[in-house]
């Protein structure tokens, strides 16, 4: 496994962090996204449908669950 699973899939616990397959941007919900209002806490489930990645634009939906691996 690469450490990536569900591409696309919103659908992630409070805790998981998600990178952005186009420019590899983390969103992590422990920090938020302050640029674009996103609360320190917010899951990325409940970021706004318009959301989208503060580095390169993408939509939500072309960001991967990161697995941290050991």
């Amino acid at each position: 496994m690469s450490g990536f699973e569900n591409f696309g899939k919103r659908e992630t616990d409070a805790a998981t962090r998600m990178e952005c397959g186009i420019c590899w941007t983390v969103y992590d919900p422990a920090e938020g996204d302050p640029h674009r209002g996103a609360e320190p806490g917010t899951p990325f489930s409940q970021l706004p449908e318009d959301w989208s990645c503060p580095n390169c634009d993408a939509p939500a939906g072309k960001f991967m669950r990161l697995d941290d691996a050991d």
